[in-house]
Order: C-alpha cells, then sequence, then structure tokens
C-alpha cells in the first residue's frame, strides 16, 4: 500500500481510508498509553482523525515523517482532553467537595502512598522537566519515536531534541541511582 500523503487526507475519502487504515494501530497505542477508560481511548482516537482531516493542509515533509506529524497531532488531541477532563474535575469539586476517608480507608491510602515512594520520586522528576522536555521523553521512551520524529511531533529541531533529552536523562539518572553517601 503507498504512502498516503496527509495534504490528501482532506480532500479525498478514499485517501482518508486508506490513511486511517495504515496508522489506525499505532493512533490506538498511542491514546492506550496515555488513556486508561476505553471509551475515552476511541473518543480520542476518532478525534485524532478528526483533526488530521482539519489539520491535513499543516503537514510539512521537510519537517519531519507523517508520524512525527501525526503523534504531533495526536498529543495536541490527548493534552486537551486532559485540559477538559482537569475543568470537570474542577467543577465537579466545587459543587460536591470532598469525600471523607474512614479509618480503614486512611489505612489502605497511607500504605499505597508508602509503596509507591520511589515512584513518586521518578513523578516529582518529570514533573521538574519542563513540558516539551517530558512530552519529548514520553515520546521516545514511551511511544518509541525516534530522536527525529519526535522533535517533528513537537515542532523542534532535532539538534534541540537531542539536548533536552541529554538533560532529561541525566535528572532521571540522578533520580533512580542517586551518588553514594559516605559515612
Amino acid at each position: 500500500m503507498d504512502e498516503v500523503h496527509p495534504k490528501d487526507v482532506g480532500t479525498d475519502a478514499d485517501a482518508f481510508e486508506r490513511f486511517y487504515r495504515a496508522h489506525y494501530e499505532r493512533v490506538t497505542r498511542f491514546i492506550a498509553r496515555r488513556v486508561d477508560d476505553p471509551c475515552t481511548a476511541a473518543d480520542l482516537t476518532a478525534e485524532v482523525f478528526l483533526a488530521v482531516v482539519d489539520t491535513a493542509h499543516t503537514y510539512r515533509p521537510r519537517k519531519g515523517t507523517v508520524t512525527g506529524w501525526l503523534y504531533g497531532v495526536a498529543r495536541n488531541v490527548v493534552a486537551e482532553e486532559r485540559r477538559r477532563r482537569g475543568r470537570d474535575l474542577a467543577a465537579v469539586r466545587r459543587i460536591t467537595g470532598r469525600r471523607l476517608l474512614d479509618a480503614e480507608g486512611v489505612a489502605r491510602m497511607e500504605e499505597r502512598i508508602d509503596a509507591e515512594h520511589a515512584a513518586r520520586r521518578i513523578v516529582a522528576a518529570l514533573d521538574g522537566l519542563p513540558e516539551k522536555t517530558r512530552a519529548l521523553l514520553e515520546l521516545i521512551a514511551v511511544d518509541g519515536l525516534t530522536v527525529a520524529e519526535a522533535a517533528a511531533a513537537l515542532g523542534v529541531t532535532r539538534v534541540a531534541a537531542s539536548v533536552r533529552l541529554h538533560r532529561a536523562r541525566k535528572t532521571l539518572a540522578a533520580v533512580v541511582e542517586p551518588e553514594p553517601v559516605y559515612v
């Protein structure tokens, strides 16, 4: 099957279908790594392909691969969903207040918090990274994109992406393997 150029997707139904079939699994995996609800994952996957139709004219081959561009579109769709969900949760909290835990619930939560101590250190280190650096690390480490593809998805140069990746790895290595303390 020939590679469908994104610019054709916005104007040709057959091209859209070929593009959809060629990239559906990749987009679904990308979404499933970021969303744990099957209905939301299906909705977001559909939204990605709707966004592809709307933004197909923005694809520039010289800036990167179709995959990199498509992951950039998917990343934007997921980010918008997170923002929407955050707004929804804030509204629900304002309306309902907080639910109280009983003693057993507090004990279970304390156990979970203790068990996740190491993971919280890594998450805190990730949170300390700039947004685009964290996104770059996710695209490479979680989604398996190359540095060039991730750079294209984020709209930065390959050199900038390489520098960000080096800094992120250095930051995370310090958290995962802290320097020994000599007594």
